[in-house]
């Protein structure tokens, strides 16, 4: 217990600084959203988000770092609590969010200072990559109303692109990873979900548009992303994962 605790308090160190790091670049342009590719990468997790939510929900957002998806989760009319462990990305995020119905907090996503049962929904956008998940996926729960859903994006370990860089320290440097951060194997993930009490368990393959597709070929990538997603065998290599699920 004292192993998996230390383990735990250098993660938060590490994502701290990490964020720290982040807090200073342009994260739209680290993350690729910028790019033509991306801005269709970036429409598309919006819209899945938004699709989880109506008006009034009480939403927590884990994980906001710089607010790149928190603005689009205010405009559905929800109550938006928006938490990130980096007090420099929480300071970026206010000053590109200002919405009255968005509340910035730095939280420790292993313990969250919210009351039992307190969200109609608990979403992220490549988040749980950077946790312990089996303490993380405690509190998510905890604070989850009963019959409630979570809905995360993350990136697929299958993919050969991930694969590359996060095989050695040298390719997680040049990637810029943060030390810790892993990606996510489907069956496991579904496993650890109905472990922790989770139902209607989905993890599925998502995505397979790079953000630097060149801007001519977007459509047919698209399409046959679309395609790929379907397909036995194929789809297992997807760049990200859509998980979603709901608590008993």
């Amino acid at each position: 217990m004292k192993k998996e605790i230390q383990m735990s308090k250098t993660r938060i160190g590490n994502e701290i600084e990490h964020g720290k790091y982040l807090a200073g670049l342009d994260n739209g342009n680290f993350w690729y959203w910028t790019s033509p590719a991306g801005q269709e990468r970036l429409k598309r997790r919006r819209q899945v988000f938004a699709a989880q939510l109506t008006a009034g929900m009480n939403v927590l957002e884990l994980g906001c770092g710089s607010g790149d998806f928190t603005k689009s989760l205010a405009e559905t009319k929800t109550r938006v609590t928006a938490v990130d462990i980096s007090p420099d990305l929480i300071a970026s995020a206010r000053k590109k969010v200002p919405d009255a119905n968005v509340t910035f907090k730095v939280e420790n996503a292993y313990e969250l200072n919210y009351a039992d049962h307190t969200f109609d929904a608990v979403i992220g956008n490549s988040i749980l990559h950077h946790l312990e998940m089996d303490q993380a996926f405690k509190e998510i729960y905890r604070v989850l109303k009963p019959g409630k859903g979570i809905c995360f994006i993350e990136p697929n370990m299958l993919n050969p692109l991930q694969i590359i860089e996060l095989s050695t320290l040298y390719t997680r440097k040049i990637f810029r990873h943060s030390p810790d951060e892993t990606a996510i194997v489907r069956w496991k993930m579904k496993k650890m979900l109905e472990a922790h009490g989770f139902e209607n368990v989905r993890v599925a393959p998502f995505d397979f548009l790079h953000p630097n597709t060149p801007k001519c070929l977007i459509p047919l990538v698209r399409k046959l992303g679309f395609i790929a997603e379907k397909t036995p065998l194929l789809r297992e290599i997807s760049g990200s994962l859509l998980i979603t699920a709901n608590k008993e």
